[in-house]
């Protein structure tokens, strides 16, 4: 039997800049929240066979979203960082170890299904895995602690890392309780494997494929899905 392809979503996150008291996962944007846009996004690939969603502990508004989507994933609890989040979902998978896992943020709901296609193909034949990225087009300045530029940061091969990102689940199982276990809280899934003394694949991505993470992101998450559903992008 081939490997299949699941995936894990943390949403177990609080942060209530953005909603006056609702988590960023949850805030509504082009008739959904949040969350729902990047599950769907999951759904749409015809290799996934399933996922879980990380929820925070007696988390209010989970039972909001539509049951027929809540039908199709399970829930595991969440953790005091987003690492920890992330190795319960995978603990939770019904997985083989060489099957794939897409790990994806809750709070990216502009997804295409192309970029996600492309991610799973090109994947599934590396013997490591990968994660959506773009190159850093800007130029990039470090500061210093009065405020001032410091130093200015060469740019060429640099890349900012999105998700999903995609590993086989032993692996990636065992590389964030390795990390987690020497004290670390490793900031996103490839950065894991690096420590493992891996070397994950770069596959280029869409700036479209934005974390909420400010007001003006729901604005730009708004047009980017409405010009989708009407084919404009």
């Amino acid at each position: 039997m081939s490997p299949r392809t699941w995936f894990v979503v943390p949403a177990a996150g609080a942060s209530r800049r953005l909603g006056g008291g609702v988590p960023k996962q949850y805030l509504e944007v082009c008739g959904r929240t949040v969350l729902e846009h990047a599950l769907r996004a999951l759904f749409s690939c015809p290799e996934v066979a399933g996922g879980v969603v990380v929820i925070g502990e007696g988390d209010p508004a989970w039972p909001g979203l539509p049951a027929a989507l809540r039908a199709r994933v399970r829930t595991a609890p969440g953790g005091r960082e987003r690492c920890h989040s992330v190795l319960s979902g995978v603990a939770a998978l019904e997985a083989a170890d060489e099957d794939w896992v897409l790990v994806h943020d809750a709070a990216r709901p502009c997804l295409d299904p192309s970029d996600l296609a492309r991610l799973v193909e090109v994947c599934r034949t590396d013997p490591v895995g990968g994660l959506l990225a773009l190159p850093v087009a800007d130029t990039l300045k470090r500061g210093g602690d009065d405020g001032r530029v410091a130093a200015t940061v060469p740019r060429e091969s640099l890349w900012r890392a999105q998700t999903p990102q995609m590993f086989r689940r032993g692996p990636l199982q065992r590389a964030l309780e390795a990390a987690i276990a020497a004290g670390e809280t490793p900031s996103d899934e490839a950065a894991a494997m690096e420590r493992a003394g891996l070397r994950p694949l770069l596959v280029a991505g869409s700036p479209f494929n934005i974390k909420i993470t400010h007001a003006a992101d729901l604005d730009f998450a708004a047009v980017v899905l409405a010009s989708r559903r009407e084919g404009r992008v």
